[in-house]
């Protein structure tokens, strides 16, 4: 066919001659009438071995499915770490090293800008190269940064929450206390381990790159067309078994205290919000496991047995642009000066760069949801981190997981044609599209938190935790301790809910004499009432997470049957020479503007719905302790609400009610202290919260 489209010799006249305007030597363009001639075994098809060592046993092993076993392993290890283990640590890590999701959000796009810097290369040297031993050198980068990615753990000393020294009930002026101050040890440098994370990212994007470039290229090149959507079918499914493990294996590790051993001062449990779960041990266990991966792939001949035949029977369907014809006439590839030329090929091939967009677009929404769907459960519906986890993982990953394998088996039993494959992913985009509209109508409002979503029983103002009935108690903003008062109502901590006294009773306090506590909310008309309060969070009201859950599953299945595919038609697109290269320019686009800016422009958008910061006594912002549950919805499906261009700070913190000259300004907040002595933080950083 000419004028563009797919080329497949299957509709060309028999017998068609080779244009030689689009052939630089005809001597060396092949005729594309004649049969393919019957391949013999090429001369890089060896034994599975190391050198003059080939065990007989290894022979077993010596063919794409002994392949894709090893293959399926270093991609489950890889989603372990990367898609599993690190989403669902990012909560954590943003507490114990005092980070924003903003920044967490650049810990998890750290993996891709390795990728994306890094994949070009190595699709393009390693196209020609022995590629077991790329994926073998994968595994060895794999696993150095899991190991790095689990040193701060190591090196930041043991876990200590600034609260438990201090006491968390309301003290009266005839009560001896001391308020907190700022000390160096309080000024801590815990978020320059931010580097750490990074640096560790960074490698695990290195040993990644090979393994969804060569590695699934060299699935292409060892089995038939028709089975070749199968077979990176069930590679994908399985790098999607990788984050399923890791999401369930963090979220029990999250049970467990992260030293281990708690220490007898410290009294917190996994309802308290100060409570930090182990999550360091899935990566030093992985660190173990993927080295071991170096030993298969290191073994791998260069080629298959039985890849020259293969080869020599396929057809292609590359785009007819003559970009086939020129790549072979040129030997485009042999070294690294053709580098600029293989690349504008690919950049001019209007198939492929559809292909590209139409991914990135799907990766940006697909990271940025699952890299903080943890996140928007535990706070949206109230749920544990360690619960939120597992169930992030039992919706995400069986999903992604069943969208794969169904889409690989279709494009292979109906045996679509490159412009069916495209068809066909059109219509799944379409119908994820929709379902993700979960997030609009299966939302939970905000709970009732004095101080920040409504005033102390009609008394105070919002935004601001001190009102008339605590104003004499002292209270630390930095000791964040909610409790659930008898009026449904949480409060920052028993001293904020203006409780002087507690009482123990199987090992759980009960605050009593709480003078903020308005009158409980009854619904069998009981008189009697205690102005008490016990300590976590109020219950949540909502009840719509299964019907959540259930569109948000259907989602991720209609989103992940267009991956495979894609892969596909990408391979056939292109020339044979060039598939891994074309599968580099894939991610390299994918990585820049999909999963890159995905996981930082969702971490924005999250903590652009913070409404109470954690601030300590060095007035530094750490991680967001309450956020606007409609408006993180809103601001994640790319929403802005109404109410959200509204000045949300009360009259007394408008930003305009304050000067503009800075010296001034530090002045008047070295003074503001209230009346009973407890520090006003200052209006800087008031304002930035």
């Amino acid at each position: 066919m000419r004028g563009g489209g797919i080329e497949n010799p299957a509709f060309e006249a028999p017998g068609a001659a080779p244009d030689p305007q689009r052939c630089p030597d005809p001597q060396r363009c092949p005729d594309p009438g004649a049969a393919p001639a019957e391949a013999g075994p090429g001369p890089e098809e060896g034994p599975c071995g190391w050198g003059t060592c080939n065990p007989r046993a290894l022979q077993l092993c010596n063919n794409p499915e002994g392949y894709l076993a090893a293959y399926s392993l270093l991609a489950i290890f890889q989603g372990i770490v990367v898609n599993g283990l690190v989403n669902i640590s990012i909560s954590t890590i943003e507490k114990r090293y005092e980070l924003n999701s903003s920044l967490t959000g650049l810990i998890s796009a750290s993996y891709d800008i390795a990728f994306s810097v890094l994949s070009l290369f190595v699709s393009y040297l390693g196209e020609r190269g022995h590629k077991p031993r790329w994926l073998a050198f994968s595994a060895f980068m794999l696993g150095l940064g899991s190991l790095i990615f689990s040193l701060p753990h190591f090196s930041s000393g043991k876990y200590e929450y600034g609260g438990s020294k201090l006491e968390d009930t309301c003290q009266t002026a005839e009560t001896t206390f001391t308020n907190a101050t700022c000390s160096a040890s309080r000024n801590s440098s815990l978020h320059k381990y931010l580097y750490v994370f990074m640096l560790g990212q960074l490698l695990l994007g290195v040993g990644g790159t090979p393994l969804y470039t060569l590695g699934t290229a060299f699935i292409d090149d060892s089995v038939p067309k028709h089975m070749s959507s199968v077979y990176i079918g069930i590679g994908y499914a399985m790098s999607l078994l990788g984050p399923a493990i890791g999401y369930v294996l963090g979220g029990q590790l999250l049970n467990i205290y992260i030293d281990i051993q708690m220490p007898k001062s410290t009294k917190v449990d996994q309802d308290d919000p100060h409570w930090l779960g182990a999550w360091w041990i899935g990566f030093l266990a992985c660190f173990f496991a993927i080295w071991l991966l170096v030993i298969p792939f290191s073994c791998f001949p260069k080629h298959l047995p039985g890849t020259a035949k293969i080869q020599a029977e396929k057809i292609s369907e590359t785009h007819d642009d003559g970009s086939q014809i020129l790549v072979q006439a040129n030997n485009i590839g042999q070294s690294f000066k053709d580098f600029p030329m293989a690349l504008m090929i690919l950049l001019r091939n209007p198939v492929l760069m559809s292909l590209i967009v139409a991914s990135s677009s799907e990766a940006l929404v697909a990271t940025g949801f699952a890299t903080f769907l943890p996140k928007f459960i535990e706070n949206q519906f109230g749920k544990t981190s360690s619960f939120s986890a597992t169930l992030g993982g039992l919706v995400l990953i069986p999903g992604a997981a069943l969208g794969q394998v169904i889409s690989g088996v279709l494009v292979s039993k109906c045996k679509m044609s490159c412009k069916g494959i495209i068809k066909f992913m059109i219509s799944t985009c379409s119908v994820a599209l929709i379902l993700n509209t979960v997030f609009l109508f299966a939302k939970c409002g905000n709970e009732p938190f004095a101080g920040v979503s409504e005033t102390y029983n009609g008394t105070g103002t919002l935004y601001n935790l001190t009102a008339p009935c605590n104003a004499n108690c002292k209270c630390s903003r930095s000791m964040y301790y909610p409790v659930c008062g008898s009026d449904q109502v949480q409060y920052f901590s028993p001293c904020f809910a203006g409780c002087t006294s507690y009482i123990v009773n199987n090992m759980k306090k009960t605050y009593h004499n709480c003078s903020c506590i308005g009158k409980a909310k009854r619904e069998k008309g009981s008189e009697d009432f205690l102005s008490e309060a016990v300590p976590g969070k109020c219950p949540t009201q909502c009840q719509v997470l299964p019907v959540f859950l259930t569109f948000f599953f259907f989602a991720v299945v209609f989103t992940f049957m267009a991956t495979t595919p894609t892969t596909v038609a990408i391979l056939r697109c292109v020339p044979d020479k060039q598939r891994s290269f074309a599968l580099g320019v894939q991610l390299v686009f994918l990585r820049l503007l999909g999963t890159i800016p995905g996981p930082i422009l969702f971490g924005v958008a999250i903590d652009k719905s913070c409404t109470l910061w954690d601030i300590n006594e060095c007035d530094i912002k750490g991680a967001c302790w309450v956020y606007d549950n409609e408006r993180m919805a809103f601001l994640l499906m790319g929403i802005k609400e109404d109410k959200s261009d509204e000045d949300p700070l009360p009259p007394d913190r408008k930003k305009t009610s304050v000067t503009r000259d800075e010296d001034d300004l530090r002045l008047r907040e070295s003074l503001l202290l209230n009346s009973s002595g407890v520090k006003v933080y200052p209006i800087s950083q008031r304002l930035s919260s």
